[in-house]
């Protein structure tokens, strides 16, 4: 949105539809001032992912464009207001739909206590219920009509690394493509193509209790010959697949 620009109708309608807080404070800023910056999500309205807030708008069906601007202190940072309000995703307004309860145990009987990306076992409480193909993408359903094969169950730090990755992916931003994001490693990391369109593979290991001492011995080891754990680890199974 640009000042003086004039919304239509019915995107003006669309706007006052969406009621929970965060996209509405993004909305209403943007309403008044043409745009809204990550700074100014973070400084004046407390919102320590500035990216998510946006996304809520997105989520809520109000198309989005993310753009550059200069902060305070000079730097560059992105900025987002209104796109094409033809854009507008009438399917959309209100949200996405909360997760049950019973729909997360249904999950836990399917797959078990542990996340989906990583495949830690994990209590009940810290995983979250989360679209294989992102909301962004593909919208819901109603809750009747959920397919389990559809949804997963993550932890927070795959969950924070999963929304970082789609949202910097080109086809989340414009394709929107369903069948590119379940080639995706964030949706099926155990057969995939790519992750958010770049020609990359992922494992990610994690040592646990009596474990945690062969961690410390391969650190030891990297740190001796000045390499990251990552490339240490990669140096030695390369060695002993070409032994």
């Amino acid at each position: 949105m640009r000042k003086g620009q004039r919304l239509p109708a019915k995107f003006l309608k669309a706007l006052k539809a969406v009621t929970n807080k965060r996209p509405k404070t993004v909305i209403e800023h943007i309403l008044k001032h043409g745009f809204i910056t990550t700074e100014e999500l973070e400084s004046k309205y407390g919102y320590s992912h500035p990216p998510r807030a946006a996304r809520d708008v997105r989520e809520q069906g109000i198309p989005l464009e993310t753009f550059r601007v200069k902060s305070k202190g000079g730097r560059s940072i992105a900025a987002y207001r209104f796109a094409d309000v033809s854009k507008i995703r009438g399917d959309r307004i209100g949200g996405r739909q909360a997760f049950s309860k019973p729909f997360k145990q249904k999950l836990v009987k399917k797959s078990g206590c542990r996340c989906y990306i990583c495949l830690e076992k994990y209590e009940e409480r810290y995983l979250q219920v989360d679209h294989r193909i992102p909301y962004e993408v593909s919208g819901d359903v109603t809750a009747e009509t959920r397919d389990l094969r559809e949804y997963m169950l993550i932890c927070g730090s795959c969950n924070r690394a999963k929304s970082w990755s789609c949202e910097h992916c080109l086809n989340w931003l414009e394709q929107k493509s369903p069948e590119v994001c379940l080639s995706c490693y964030w949706a099926s990391p155990e057969s995939y193509k790519h992750i958010a369109l770049r020609r990359v593979r992922r494992l990610d290991v994690v040592w646990t209790d009596h474990e945690v001492e062969v961690y410390e011995r391969l650190k030891k080891r990297a740190e001796s010959v000045q390499q990251h754990m990552p490339d240490y680890v990669k140096a030695v199974v390369k060695r002993h697949l070409d032994a």
